[in-house]
């Protein structure tokens, strides 16, 4: 083996650095394992009004100078597995796009998914049933410097072909607010589900778009015309923990 190969760092080194965590990770032993892999962001800064149209009231629209924020994010979700078991590539390894946009709830902050698509059936429906987040399937077509999805039944479809750049640069303020983001939030029928992460903090390359062409129908309103700010990483290993149900009012007698 060579020497100058970098060192694969370990969960437990991840659960370590907690320094650049805006709160305390929980107590309790995390549940599942993931690696985000090259992904692309595509963020929109978007109008306030619209926006609340997808946005369960439970939840605050989380807001960066008084503006809110919608970003599309495609990459390789890669090796998830529950704590105590192997990863199984057939299933654990596929494309991913999802739809995010910025919330709070008490004291922290997070993302709440408008759309979660994913290149495997299979994986879809595993992920659905295990975590209710809204995975759906598309067919998704990954190579170099190019990402291209199509969902025939929703009418979606996005076509990226760019170039990374060579080294890794510092976030600004926005762009951590951006992407440092430990926790998720998601609606159902009766309420709130709250799964916290954790995850080194994201490296950055800058990207330039050679092509980009999109179609979502149902946020044609909110996502349109150029992004406002484009971004790869390379990705991040996701420790994440089960999921915390709230209740939402007016369904106590439902549990």
């Amino acid at each position: 083996m060579r020497n100058d190969m970098p060192k694969e760092i370990t969960i437990q080194e991840i659960l370590k650095t907690t320094s650049h965590r805006p709160w305390k990770m929980p107590t309790e032993n995390w549940k599942f394992y993931q690696e985000w892999n090259n992904a692309i962001f595509l963020h929109w800064q978007v109008e306030l009004t619209e926006l609340e149209k997808f946005v369960p009231k439970e939840l605050e629209i989380d807001l960066y100078e008084g503006n809110p924020w919608v970003s599309i994010v495609a990459f390789t979700m890669e090796k998830i597995r529950p704590r105590k078991l192997p990863y199984f590539p057939p299933i654990s390894n596929f494309d991913e796009i999802n739809i995010r946009t910025y919330v709070k709830s008490k004291n922290k902050t997070g993302v709440y998914f408008l759309s979660i698509e994913g290149g495997k059936k299979l994986s879809c429906k595993i992920a659905k049933r295990i975590s209710e987040l809204p995975y759906r399937f598309s067919e998704i077509k990954r190579r170099e410097n190019q990402y291209k999805s199509n969902n025939f039944e929703f009418k979606d479809n996005l076509n990226i072909e760019f170039t990374i750049g060579n080294n890794m640069v510092e976030k600004t303020e926005l762009e951590k607010w951006l992407t440092e983001r430990y926790a998720l939030f998601q609606d159902t029928k009766t309420s709130i589900n709250e799964f916290e992460i954790h995850h080194l903090e994201w490296p950055i390359n800058r990207l330039e778009l050679k092509k980009l062409e999109y179609n979502y129908p149902r946020f044609y309103k909110l996502i349109k015309d150029k992004p406002n700010l484009v971004q790869y990483s390379k990705g991040v290993k996701v420790i994440a923990w089960g999921k915390n149900k709230k209740v939402k009012k007016g369904y106590n007698n439902h549990f």
